[in-house]
């Protein structure tokens, strides 16, 4: 399965999945995880905050890491530094997650070719909600 680059696909992605973890969400409104987690929320998505350093963001219990996530997960995106994906991209698939989305910016060709060759829908590069705006909002 190759890297998902056409809108089609991702449109269907996004119409689709339900229950994000957003790995690397922070705390701070002025941060784009931030804004990007709230818009999704917004437009009616659950999100799961994966961060270490809080309890809560957006209201919502916060996970320490990926792995403490007990519910069933419909997509991963990940605004962490690229070093960190091939470590998500394994506990994506230990969880069975079926899709993964790196933000603008998070781009690591290995692991995502990994979880691509793995069965996972894997977007790289692109900003979730705006292309949530673009395709579906």
């Amino acid at each position: 399965m190759p890297i998902i680059t056409d809108d089609v696909t991702i449109r269907e992605i996004l119409a689709h999945v339900r229950r994000i973890a957003v790995v690397g969400l922070s705390p701070d409104p002025s941060r784009p995880s931030h804004a990007v987690a709230k818009g999704m929320m917004d437009a009616g998505y659950e999100i799961i905050p994966v961060n270490p350093n809080a309890d809560q963001i957006l209201g919502l219990k916060t996970f320490s890491d990926l792995k403490y996530v007990t519910d069933t997960i419909n997509m991963v995106t990940v605004f962490r530094d690229p070093k960190h994906v091939p470590a998500i991209v394994e506990l994506c698939i230990e969880k069975g997650v079926r899709n993964l989305w790196l933000q603008e910016g998070v781009v690591h060709q290995e692991a995502a070719r990994e979880a691509a060759a793995r069965g996972i829908h894997v977007v790289m590069d692109r900003c979730m909600y705006k292309e949530f705006n673009r395709l579906l909002g």
